[in-house]
C-alpha cells in the first residue's frame, strides 16, 4: 500500500458518519479508497445508504489534514498497519462486514497459520475462575493455539498470563491508540506480550479513553477467532457483548457454566440457556466443538519443579510461603525492599510460576 491509498483511509476513518460498514460500501462502489473523495455528490447518492450527510462530509478538507497528522505519528513511531484488503489483515476478520478497515498494530504477531481462539470474562473475576482459566489455556496449549483477549483487568489479563506462561502467542485488543496502555498498571505486561504477539487496535494516537471504544473493540476479539469462551460473567458486561458479537458473526461461542447464586455465573448460564454458547467444563469440551483431531503441533512440556530464583526472588517468595498469602505493602517491609521494588520482583515471580496475584494487592503462593 501506498501512503496516498493510506492517507485516502485515514481520511474516510476521520469522516463523521462513515463507519467501517459504509466504508466498505464507498470504497467497493468508487474502485479505491482515494477515487471516494473524487466522484461527484450525485454518484455518491446513488448508493444505497448513502445521504447529504456523509456525501458533505467527504467534501470536507479537514479530513486530509487530520489524515495527514495521524500519517506522520505513523511514520515516526513505525506503526504497523493493516488495511481490510491486505495479506497481513486477520483471515477471520475479514468476513465481519463491521470489521476495521484499517488496524495498527505492536509486537509480533503472526496469526493466520494457527487456530485463535478469544478468551473473555468479568474484570472481577474470582480465584476458581481464574484457575480454571489457567488451566484451560495450559491443555489446550499442546495445540499450539493464539490467545486473544482485551488486556483488561480481571479474566483477560488471566488469559494472556497463561498464553505467556504456556509460551503460547497471544493478542490484547485496545481500546484507545496502540502506543497508550491502559490500564497503566498492566504496562509490565506489554513488552512480554510483545516478545509473544502482540496488540490489535483500529482506535488513532489521539482517541479519548470512552467507555464506547471498549464495546467497539469488543468486535475485534469476536471476529478474530474460531471459538470465543467465557470463563465467568455477570448477568451484564462487555464479556456478554462479545459472547453475542461472536453468536452473530456465527462463530462458536462456549461458557462455563455455574451455580444459579454465583453472581459470576448468571452471565454464562444464560448464554447457555439462550443456546447461545455451548456447555465448556474441560479443555476436551474446545477440542471437540472445534474438531480439533490432529496431532498436536506444540508438545506441552511440564512445569519444571525446581526455578531458579536470584537471591532477592527467594528472600521475597519465602515471604509469601510463610503465610500462604500476603499483601504487597507487607511483603516489601519483611523482605526489606521498596513497594516499586518489590512489585517487580513478585512480577518476575508470577512469569516464572510460583506465586500468582489476588485482588486487594495480595499475592499467594503456588
Amino acid at each position: 500500500m501506498n501512503e496516498d491509498e493510506l492517507l485516502a483511509i485515514l481520511a474516510l476513518q476521520a469522516a463523521p458518519g462513515v463507519g467501517d460498514r459504509t466504508a466498505k460500501k464507498l470504497i467497493a462502489f468508487c474502485g479505491s479508497p482515494q477515487a471516494v473523495f473524487t466522484v461527484s455528490k450525485r454518484e455518491l447518492y446513488s448508493i444505497e445508504g448513502i445521504g447529504s450527510y456523509v456525501a458533505q462530509a467527504l467534501s470536507n478538507d479537514s479530513l486530509f489534514k487530520q489524515a495527514e497528522n495521524e500519517l506522520s505519528f505513523i511514520r515516526k513511531n513505525n506503526i504497523q498497519y493493516h488495511y481490510f484488503e491486505d495479506a497481513s489483515y486477520p483471515f477471520a476478520l475479514k468476513h465481519c462486514v463491521d470489521g476495521p478497515i484499517l488496524m495498527f498494530s505492536s509486537g509480533n504477531i503472526a496469526i493466520n497459520h494457527q487456530p485463535i481462539l478469544s478468551i473473555v470474562g468479568t474484570r472481577r473475576a474470582t480465584q476458581r475462575g481464574v484457575a480454571f482459566c489457567e488451566e484451560l489455556v495450559t491443555q489446550l496449549a499442546p495445540f499450539n493455539p493464539i490467545i486473544v483477549s482485551g488486556f483488561a483487568y480481571g479474566m483477560d489479563i488471566a488469559a494472556h498470563k497463561a498464553a505467556i506462561e504456556n509460551k503460547l502467542q497471544t493478542v490484547g485488543c485496545l481500546a484507545h491508540g496502540i502506543q497508550k496502555c491502559y490500564p497503566s498498571s498492566h504496562k509490565k505486561y506489554r513488552s512480554i506480550i510483545e516478545n509473544n504477539g502482540g496488540f490489535f487496535s483500529d482506535f488513532w494516537s489521539d482517541a479519548p479513553f470512552d467507555k464506547s471504544n471498549f464495546l467497539k473493540r469488543n468486535r475485534i476479539i469476536a471476529g478474530l477467532s474460531s471459538a470465543t469462551l467465557v470463563i465467568e460473567s455477570d448477568q451484564k458486561g462487555g464479556s456478554l457483548i462479545t459472547a453475542n458479537l461472536a453468536f452473530d458473526y456465527n462463530r462458536i461461542v462456549m461458557a462455563v457454566p455455574g451455580r444459579p447464586a454465583d453472581a459470576m455465573s448468571k452471565g454464562c448460564n444464560d448464554l447457555i440457556k439462550a443456546q447461545k454458547a455451548h456447555v465448556l467444563t474441560s479443555a476436551e469440551d474446545v477440542i471437540l466443538q472445534l474438531n480439533w483431531q490432529q496431532k498436536p503441533t506444540q508438545t506441552h512440556t511440564q512445569k519444571k519443579l525446581f526455578v531458579e530464583l536470584t537471591d532477592q526472588e527467594r528472600s521475597v517468595l519465602q515471604v509469601v510461603q510463610e503465610t500462604g498469602k500476603e499483601q504487597l505493602d507487607y511483603i516489601a517491609l519483611k523482605s526489606n525492599q521498596s513497594i516499586s521494588q518489590t512489585a517487580s520482583l513478585l512480577f518476575a515471580l508470577e512469569m516464572k510460576g510460583v506465586v500468582r496475584p489476588l485482588p486487594g494487592k495480595l499475592y499467594e503462593a503456588i
